[in-house]
């Protein structure tokens, strides 16, 4: 898929950037997660997880200290793939590994079941097929494990960006039935903004909760946050990694979480 091919290639760019970027961030933090997935995961040691969208692997080493017997991390970008390889040499975690694929494609190659299927922070919008992703989700699961995702909100999605910075709401883009939004800007929040050809898929919030109903996943919550988790401009830092518009506070979701699972068989 040609949509696809592009983002490889500019997520490649901003590889080396995020490396770097990330890796001092560890140095000096034991964790880099945001508190509400560190909250909402709860004790997870002994664990053993697959993180989808790995990016550079900074959030799967933030999540084996969190001491999960095993974590496995996957991402599109075989040089992101490449520099995750290289903060897990650096930190000295033998319970990652790493795997280069196509998350849409990734039960083509790979059948193992996990504890806790996760995924979080600027990834969904880059699936162009959500029924495909909920389905490799539940082949990834074991009986009793569950599935976490922490991402940007849909609605929030819709606004135009140079407007919010000046806190104004102005809906620019569809929130139902929108097309594939084609960009050249990529990166910002831990590189420096560069321009490839990418492209931006914006799921509607029940979209996203229906993929997963579909192939027969328990929804254990639904959790939506006045926060985001990168400065989208002119916003308040509030705690690691969450930044608020004071005057959207309570007023406007731009994030969110999904728990889900598998129904059990009594």
């Amino acid at each position: 898929m040609k949509e696809i091919k592009k983002n490889k290639a500019a997520w490649n760019l901003l590889s080396k950037d995020h490396y770097a970027h990330f890796k001092k961030l560890l140095e000096e933090n034991h964790s880099i997660l945001n508190p509400n997935i560190e909250e909402e995961l709860g004790d997870i040691s002994g664990k053993t997880m697959i993180h989808l969208q790995c990016n550079t692997g900074a959030d799967t080493i933030s999540l084996a200290r969190m001491g999960l017997k095993e974590v496995v991390g996957v991402d599109l970008s075989d040089q992101n793939i490449m520099y995750a390889n290289k903060l897990k040499e650096d930190f000295k975690m033998k319970q990652i590994s790493f795997i280069e694929s196509n998350v849409l494609t990734f039960n083509e190659i790979h059948h193992e079941k996990y504890d806790i299927v996760f995924t979080s922070e600027g990834v969904l919008g880059w699936l162009p097929d959500l029924k495909q992703w909920a389905r490799v989700i539940k082949g990834l699961l074991k009986e009793e494990g569950f599935f976490y995702v922490y991402d940007s909100h849909p609605l929030f999605h819709i606004f135009d960006d140079e407007a919010l910075a000046k806190k104004q709401l102005i809906a620019k883009y569809d929130y139902f039935n929108a097309d594939v939004d084609m960009d050249f800007p990529i990166g910002g929040y831990a590189s420096e903004t560069k321009h490839a050809e990418n492209y931006w898929w914006n799921h509607s919030f029940s979209d996203i909760i229906n993929a997963l109903l579909a192939v027969g996943l328990k929804i254990e919550y639904v959790h939506e946050f006045d926060t985001l988790f990168w400065n989208h401009g002119r916003m308040d830092e509030v705690g690691r990694s969450l930044w608020q518009y004071p005057e959207f506070k309570n007023k406007l979701p731009m994030s969110y979480s999904i728990k889900a699972s598998l129904y059990r068989k009594d």
